[in-house]
């Protein structure tokens, strides 16, 4: 019963934009241990003990979260099901402080940049123009990453299935389209890649959201350029970004 209740509340959340992979998991976890307990109904007592089994508290609080939410939900249909209480605190961590780049920082960034890849001029090019594109539109770096030849148009740049699975136009400056342009002009007459990411590696897949440590994309000139744009958090510098 429990299981049969898991099911058509995450195909309900799905429904509504939400991928819902890992919570779906993590619910039809808790409604097989609860079954094998021989609760039929959410139990606080049971939902507690299972979401205690996680090591961290962080995510036993994240565990227990996810079954009070379906629990208000299942609760309003069959009031036999119990609401847990938050025991374990709560499952949201305390937002890192944004780090606002100043210009002057940002033309640094673009000429560290540029002096990338001796071996392959194309390198530092394409590394240049992908942080210039994100502080002139404040895309997050997973969009820009997946663009691809054709998500760039003359109305501006497609970004597709981002955030709930939506997509979005976002304008573009004419200097910016133009110094776009002048990189795809290049990117593309690179024939032996096949792919047509926008970004690509020395591969011609796409940048990897964390370069390995050993990589050739990510020498010892790259460290601060991937520490500050990679792991930092999404920043938009003042001016580059319509209100």
């Amino acid at each position: 019963m429990l299981t049969q209740a898991v099911e058509s509340y995450v195909a309900v959340r799905r429904a509504t934009g939400f991928a819902f992979r890992s919570e779906g998991s993590l619910l039809q976890s808790f409604a097989a241990f609860s079954e094998a307990a021989g609760k039929h109904y959410v139990c606080s007592e049971t939902a507690i003990r299972w979401a205690g089994s996680a090591p961290l508290l962080s995510t036993r609080a994240r565990r227990l979260g996810q079954v009070i939410r379906f629990a208000r939900y299942i609760h309003a249909e069959n009031a036999h099901h119990e609401i847990p209480p938050s025991v374990f605190g709560s499952e949201s961590r305390p937002r890192a402080v944004p780090y606002i780049f100043s210009a002057d920082e940002i033309q640094r960034i673009l000429q560290a940049a540029s002096e990338l890849g001796k071996r392959n001029t194309f390198r530092g090019h394409t590394y240049k123009t992908f942080f210039a594109l994100l502080a002139c539109t404040g895309l997050r770096v997973s969009e820009a990453i997946h663009l691809c030849f054709q998500d760039i148009t003359a109305d501006g740049l497609v970004v597709r299935c981002s955030k709930f699975r939506k997509s979005r136009l976002v304008p573009l400056h004419e200097t910016t389209h133009a110094g776009l342009e002048q990189y795809l002009k290049r990117r593309r007459a690179l024939r032996h890649w096949m792919s047509t990411c926008s970004f690509p590696c020395e591969d011609g897949r796409c940048f990897c959201m964390t370069p390995k440590p050993h990589s050739t994309t990510s020498p010892r000139r790259s460290a601060f350029l991937v520490e500050q744009a990679f792991h930092a958090p999404r920043s938009i510098p003042c001016g580059t970004r319509s209100q």
